[in-house]
């Protein structure tokens, strides 16, 4: 039920750019790659510890790639332990010390971030380059209007699109002129407007990957807003081939925003998605307090699959059609489940979210040995 079938609905279809391939550790970005969701530590990184408990967390909800912080020796000192300890590549976070990006390659980061705003002088990102050749690290070019080359401030008289992808293809050329290729880029900025309109221009002039972001995007609610609708306008369009949602808040949240992005989109389709309605005296059980349940219980679920919960049967019955398994209000505490679309059983309150838990948790590991199957299949053609 939760297939997307393009032949029956074009207006579901995202034409992405195309874009070259590069590797950040054992993951492929761009090329045709899946979109990857991106987030990064808050704990000192010199903690490696917490570090890597934090790490441990993102994981768990399918991030697919960690930037870290190395603001000194120290973290940079316990960045190889993070890095064995890690299971998705850790990108090192680097400004103002190129040292410490230096340092950070030889301690097996998979990429450097480097913003060419305050890492030094060409002949520091040459060395950089140098360190990410000599250890087979990829960069990233991190352009931010927060922090653009003064000459270019005093050319534009304040950060504008030309502005920021004007500095991106600098430090571009930088890492070109000496035969590095093993780049993405990203034209940030907590202005949703600017950022949008930089990463239009910038899709338009390079070939490289790019990476999205709105950054300082703001808290839970606020960032996630404006998040949604800056990567979420460029993504539509087919532009971005790894984001980070910027948000003041636990990483692992920004890891399960990206996603719910991604999936609005039909661009990945990882865990349960959940169709539901905002409740009103109709409904036949609190549907608030129920999805908050369900979304909490069903976070183990990797499965792609949807499930619709709706108070009563207004557009339950439809939206339970197109979705694989479906829970609408009924009266006197008896609820209606769907399963594929068509009605299926009766539930009553109590126990009902247990029920659809285990409901959820049966489909997911039937859709799980079907694909086993057909790849058993497949292989034996």
């Amino acid at each position: 039920m939760s297939d997307h079938n393009p032949g029956l609905r074009p207006w579901r279809d995202i034409a992405r750019r195309q874009s070259r391939q590069i590797m950040v550790g054992n993951v492929p970005v761009g090329g045709g790659a899946p979109v990857t969701v991106q987030t990064m530590t808050n704990t000192p990184t010199s903690d490696a510890k917490a570090t890597i408990d934090q790490i441990r967390r993102c994981e768990e909800v399918g991030v697919d790639i960690i930037r870290v912080s190395c603001p000194d020796e120290e973290s940079t000192a316990a960045l190889k332990q993070i890095v064995r300890a890690a299971r998705v590549p850790i990108v090192a976070d680097i400004h103002f010390h190129y040292k410490r990006a230096l340092e950070a390659a030889d301690a097996g980061a998979a990429c450097l971030r480097i913003n060419p705003g305050n890492i030094g002088s060409e002949a520091r990102v040459r060395e950089v380059v140098d360190a990410a050749k000599a250890n087979g690290c990829s960069i990233r070019i991190g352009v931010n209007a927060g922090s653009l080359e003064k000459d270019l401030l005093d050319k534009y008289g304040e950060p504008c699109p030309e502005a920021l992808v004007e500095s991106a293809l600098d430090h571009i050329k930088l890492l070109q002129d000496q035969d590095f290729h093993e780049y993405k880029v990203a034209v940030k900025a907590s202005d949703v407007f600017l950022a949008v309109a930089a990463y239009m221009q910038l899709a338009e002039a390079v070939d490289c990957p790019l990476h999205l972001g709105i950054t300082e995007a703001g808290g839970l609610i606020g960032g996630t807003v404006k998040s949604a609708i800056g990567i979420g306008n460029l993504l539509w369009a087919g532009i971005g081939d790894t984001i980070r949602v910027s948000l003041s808040a636990e990483p692992e949240e920004e890891v399960r925003v990206g996603y719910e992005i991604l999936k609005s989109l039909g661009i990945r389709t990882r865990g349960v998605k959940v169709i539901s309605c905002p409740s009103c005296a109709r409904q036949g059980f609190d549907v608030i307090r129920t999805v908050q349940a369900l979304e909490e219980r069903l976070q183990h679920i990797q499965t792609p699959l949807s499930l619709s919960v709706l108070g009563c049967v207004v557009n339950g019955p439809g939206e339970a059609r197109e979705t694989d398994i479906g829970l609408t209000g009924g009266g006197a505490g008896k609820h209606m489940v769907y399963l594929s679309g068509v009605t299926d059983h009766v539930v009553q309150d109590e126990g009902m979210i247990d029920h659809i838990v285990k409901l959820v948790e049966a489909r997911a590991a039937e859709i799980e040995a079907e694909t086993t199957d057909a790849g058993k299949a497949q292989a034996a053609e």
